[in-house]
């Protein structure tokens, strides 16, 4: 067997960062060696703070990508630029963060993790300097797509790390939903800590950089004095020994961990479904984020901080969706363990949640439409962003713990992969047109079109949960129901 037919076989586990549902090894790859590196073994402060790094990265990456929604317009008066053009600055950014994990991921498994935060991180604070000190918006839209191409390791590896850290403890589950607010919390902080810096220093749109970078540089000290946590290795066969080994395996690693999460996308209908889904959800807190500009300043007279100030009702949304996932999982997921004859239930099991945010994320987008009156009270349209953070974070985490136990360590890795892709491409794509939708539709009625769409996806988690055990078994990802 050669080299490169060992590394097609374990792609999967690569795709996401290496290893993301467990650890394995194969001719060609180092067997995990315990001895040298146990971090399951870590003091608690160590593993805490194994832990936070990747959290906050998670967090910090994500919140890059929205802290310059308020400076859209002085994107446009500054290098005199239509709105759809100064949104670039954000779509280039999730562009990045689409496609740099396809090629930064695989590469932990060459150089480990440890490396990868260090060049996350610190391309995080170079090109956010560098989009700062711009003077051409050539030059900016370049800085803010390698910030999130180099940047996106951080939140591509960092479920790897955790793993490593926690393994299938149960202080894990704990861990493991911190990184997932992650993503969530840094769009929707993004925004709120924007404005503020604009209103403190005068408008001026680079310190919505600035903030990044004086962010992340804390970050990239804290990452010298973390250790590696993973210690396996893919090392060159005799085949490809030499100076262009270890580069013809990363290139064979890349395309077949491409290919495997390309195939599972394509062919599997549970896969599909709930990366539609979830990719949706997360797309469209984007669109909320474009549009409320548009809507609070119309019918509120709100300024930009006060547009950020609304979004704290999509946190506390979030906060409760964390909730509602814990005390789920101590009721209606621990009795079908207790019913279950091997006290592991089927993953349909998982999908409570899911089913609980499909019906909250309409109702929020419906209320988001028609609660913004220009007689009305602000608060009434503001709370609408309660049900609909609940429901999109509630949906994500469901569908994500579902996609790891229907797929198992065989594939989940590589249908994860996908679904990262394709939700951050959706979130770059959607503000590009939600305001054009606002001024040609209305308020209500383009509101009201992302609300019927979420209508429609509505049923995925419902007849996954009754039908999924027979997808799962006609599977050929899946080696066991």
């Amino acid at each position: 067997m050669s080299g490169t037919d060992v590394v097609k076989e374990d792609a999967n586990d690569i795709s996401s960062g290496g290893n993301l549902i467990g650890l394995g090894s194969v001719n060609g790859v180092d067997k995990p060696s315990r001895k040298a590196i146990n971090a399951m073994n870590w003091p608690l402060w160590m593993k805490i703070y194994h832990t936070a790094i990747p959290c906050f990265l998670a967090f910090l990456i994500t919140f890059t990508s929205s802290v310059d929604v308020p400076a859209t317009e002085a994107l446009m008066k500054e290098f005199n630029i239509s709105q759809t053009k100064s949104l670039l600055s954000g779509t280039l950014y999730m562009l990045g963060l689409a496609f740099g994990p396809m090629i930064m991921a695989p590469l932990s498994e060459f150089v480990g993790r440890w490396w990868l935060y260090l060049v996350t991180s610190s391309s995080i604070v170079a090109f956010a300097c560098g989009a700062a000190a711009s003077k051409s918006f050539a030059t900016l839209l370049v800085c803010r797509f390698f910030c999130g191409f180099l940047g996106s390791a951080g939140v591509a590896i960092g479920a790897g790390t955790i793993l490593d850290v926690w393994g299938g403890a149960k202080a894990g589950g704990l861990a493991r939903l911190l990184f997932i607010c992650g993503p969530f919390l840094g769009p929707s902080l993004g925004p709120l800590t924007g404005a503020y810096a604009m209103h403190e220093y005068d408008g001026d749109r680079r310190w919505t950089q600035w903030v990044v970078a004086l962010i992340g540089a804390p970050t990239w000290i804290l990452i010298l004095f973390m250790k590696e946590t993973s210690d396996s290795r893919i090392k060159p066969t005799r085949e490809h020994s030499g100076p262009f080994g270890i580069v013809i395996i990363a290139l064979s690693t890349l395309k077949a961990a491409a290919a495997r999460s390309w195939s599972i996308l394509t062919t599997e209908s549970i896969a599909f479904s709930l990366t539609l889904y979830t990719g949706y959800a997360y797309a469209v807190i984007f669109s909320y984020f474009a549009s409320a500009t548009y809507v609070y300043e119309i019918d509120f007279g709100f300024n930009e901080r006060q547009v950020g100030l609304s979004f704290i009702s999509v946190v506390i949304g979030y906060f409760l969706a964390a909730v509602m996932h814990v005390v789920v999982e101590g009721t209606l997921y621990a009795r079908a363990v207790r019913n279950a004859p091997d006290g592991y239930p089927a993953p349909e099991h998982r999908l409570y949640t899911a089913m609980a945010g499909s019906v909250f994320l309409p109702i929020g987008l419906f209320w988001y439409a028609w609660g913004a009156q220009p007689n009305g009270h602000w608060a009434v349209a503001v709370a609408s962003g309660i049900p609909f953070g609940l429901g999109a974070f509630v949906l994500f985490l469901s569908s994500i713990i579902y996609l790891v136990e229907a797929y198992g360590a065989a594939a989940a890795a590589s249908a994860l992969a996908a679904n990262g892709s394709i939700r951050y491409m959706l979130g770059a794509i959607f503000p590009l047109f939600t305001i054009q939708m606002y001024e040609n539709l209305g308020i209500h009625w383009a509101g009201s079109v992302f609300a019927f769409l979420s209508l429609a996806l509505l049923p995925i988690p419902w007849l996954l949960f009754k039908y999924g055990h027979l997808l799962r078994r006609n599977s050929r990802f899946i080696s066991s129901t």
